[in-house]
């Protein structure tokens, strides 16, 4: 943005557009209908189809979302553990709090906010937005930021779009993906 329209926002909105809140954003197309995204977002046997291996989830405002990426550690080092549900609209808005990986334990005694967006827009083709917001500061929350950055981008919505076109992931081989057709 250039200084002029900078400046002119700062005067006029009162605040300053490089100080706007940091935002992890992607979004993806997926080769399935609403309803069947929506439910590989929100029941266990959906979610173990592509995000991981095991989980917990209680669908509605307050329930638990929890992810277990590594489903016999112990407690505080299986995953996204005491994570709930904020808000949801069945098949449209999905928005939860997400906790950073054990290796960063300052940012993860707390939490970010992930708001998920769905709409068909063809039959057979849903569009998935992805946002993470509520990123503190300082080193620790800068590597949380980078490392949520690539694993929404680069694993999480890849493996979704793979477990529509290729079929469920294989937990004890998973598949090397890149970030196929994710928008940043």
């Amino acid at each position: 943005m250039n200084f002029l329209l900078s400046l002119l926002l700062t005067e006029a909105l009162g605040f300053n557009v490089q100080d706007a809140e940091r935002v992890v954003k992607a979004e993806v197309i997926v080769n399935a209908g609403l309803d069947a995204v929506w439910e590989a977002w929100t029941t266990e046997a959906g979610i173990k189809t592509f995000f991981a291996p095991a989980c917990k989830v209680e669908l509605r405002a307050g329930g638990a979302y929890e992810m277990y990426f590594n489903p016999g550690g112990a407690p505080g080092e299986r995953g996204g553990e005491g994570n709930v549900i904020l808000a949801l609209q069945p098949k449209n808005m999905l928005a939860f709090t997400w906790n950073a990986p054990p290796h960063l334990p300052l940012v993860r005694q707390q939490r970010t906010s992930v708001v998920l967006r769905f709409k068909e827009i063809a039959p057979g083709k849903t569009k998935v937005t992805l946002a993470e917001s509520g990123w503190g500061e300082g080193e620790e929350w800068d590597q949380a930021f980078a490392y949520f950055n690539r694993a929404w981008q680069e694993i999480v919505l890849p493996r979704l779009q793979h477990r529509f076109d290729a079929g469920p992931i294989d937990w004890n081989n998973p598949p090397a993906l890149n970030n196929r057709n994710v928008v940043k």
